[in-house]
């Protein structure tokens, strides 16, 4: 990862869900070497086993009810009073047709990835607006720009966290808080690779050959994005040369949907 410096981010209270993953871990590194204040939060089984910036304060926290997720925005106020910047990054995912997909799964996915950043977002906009400052960064997916096949309840989520996220920007760009999603394509995180088998299951084909047949079929960029591509542009995004940036989805897809 580049050495990447931006002043206005210094001693920015900084939210970041899913923070064990690969984008996570990008994440909450370039953001400590950008001396903010971390608060890092993702399923306790998870959060034990990250790799952390020393000083992140570490809060469990689980995404799928939302009874859940309003404890964990509970605690994380109570922790340090009040978000500059929340970032949604927390996903997971699960490849099958429609017509066999159980309905509490597709739920999950939409509660995790749709419904918990906004409940998020709702509890950490007072203080945002409070401080006249505010980032909220989205990480999407090429998927909620473009569809792919057996990934009905993901598709979903992701596209309607881009239209969330450009809702949220026209109601609070007057009190200076800015809202931007990112869309990648498939990154290198466990996440990706973890969806080897049953794509290969679903598409017939070995597994071994998913990477190149499914996940960068459409890429011009024929590799996995680095996790650090995607942790790079929501630093920016979240730093004061970003401040006119708002309602907008970002593709980092390399080239996927140039066609």
């Amino acid at each position: 990862m580049e050495n990447i410096k931006y002043e206005s981010i210094a001693g920015k209270k900084v939210v970041i869900t899913g923070a064990s993953g690969g984008i996570g871990e990008a994440l909450s590194t370039i953001y400590a070497e950008n001396g903010a204040k971390l608060i890092l939060t993702d399923i306790s089984a998870r959060l034990k086993i990250g790799n952390y910036p020393d000083g992140a304060i570490l809060i469990p926290g689980d995404l799928s009810s939302l009874d859940s997720v309003e404890d964990l925005a509970k605690c994380v106020l109570d922790e340090v009073g009040s978000v500059d910047i929340l970032i949604n990054n927390a996903g997971l995912q699960i490849v099958t047709p429609v017509d066999e997909f159980p309905d509490k799964e597709w739920l999950k996915l939409i509660q995790v990835m749709l419904v918990a950043p906004f409940q998020l977002t709702k509890y950490f906009l007072p203080g945002m607006k409070k401080n006249k400052w505010g980032r909220i960064i989205n990480i999407s997916s090429i998927h909620g720009l473009v569809a792919s096949p057996f990934k009905s309840a993901y598709v979903a989520a992701k596209h309607g966290l881009v239209g969330f996220t450009k809702t949220v920007a026209t109601e609070v760009g007057e009190d200076g808080i800015t809202a931007n999603s990112i869309c990648p394509g498939y990154v290198d995180t466990p996440l990706s690779r973890g969806q080897i088998k049953s794509q290969s299951l679903v598409h017939g084909i070995d597994e071994d050959e998913v990477i190149s047949k499914i996940m960068l079929q459409n890429a011009s960029i024929k590799e996995l994005i680095d996790p650090s591509e995607i942790a790079s542009l929501a630093l920016f995004l979240s730093s004061d040369s970003a401040k006119s940036i708002t309602g907008s989805a970002y593709s980092i897809d390399a080239g996927w949907t140039a066609r």
